[in-house]
């Protein structure tokens, strides 16, 4: 359980990370910093030192992320991450550098079986659904663990709290809400 959580707390990180690279990208104007911010966030997602991950040969970086043993689904948003970045690249107009990461993402595809668009313009949209995935599925989790439930869909309580006259709370005897709860003796005088 610690491990899901773990992972659906790096997936929604990165989400939001491509998500403000898109708006250092299309608000602000500034797509180089939206790459580096894209970059910077391969590096944390493959808990490995990002630039040198990067400086790699596209095949390398296949192979090294695959020794790892990152989550595919991590691997997923890293390809998506690093075509995203190539399109920010290009727009920034450093062609080269734009090549590369295009083929890093490529090379992570092909290792991993995941599909890219054809087009990096599309990775935002594709992020889009499986952003969307994602926080359904950290929803869902959460709710599991009882955290975000409606109240009247909310467990009973484990233990029910004690009043000062040492009854729980309504009073004794079995309730509505909790209709298997033993009653409580009565007080011995």
């Amino acid at each position: 359980m610690l491990e899901q959580d773990y992972l659906m707390r790096i997936l929604l990180q990165f989400a939001e990370i491509i998500r403000r690279s898109w708006t250092k990208a299309e608000e602000e104007r500034d797509p180089r910093r939206a790459a580096d911010m894209l970059e910077d966030a391969v590096g944390e997602a493959v808990d490995m030192d990002g630039a040198a991950l990067l400086s790699l040969a596209p095949d390398s970086v296949a192979s090294v992320v695959q020794v790892s043993g990152v989550d595919p689904r991590v691997v997923d948003y890293v390809a998506h991450s690093l075509l995203l970045a190539s399109g920010y690249l290009r727009d920034a107009g450093e062609r080269d550098l734009a090549d590369l990461r295009e083929r890093q993402a490529r090379a992570l595809a092909d290792a991993y079986g995941l599909d890219l668009p054809d087009d990096p313009e599309d990775a935002m949209r594709l992020l889009d659904e499986a952003d969307d995935d994602a926080a359904e599925e950290a929803s869902s989790t959460l709710e599991m663990l009882g955290f975000e439930a409606p109240p009247e869909e909310a467990e009973p309580p484990l233990v029910e709290t004690l009043r000062s006259d040492g009854f729980g709370e309504g009073g004794c005897g079995a309730s509505a809400d909790h209709p298997g709860a033993m009653e409580s003796p009565s007080p011995q005088r």
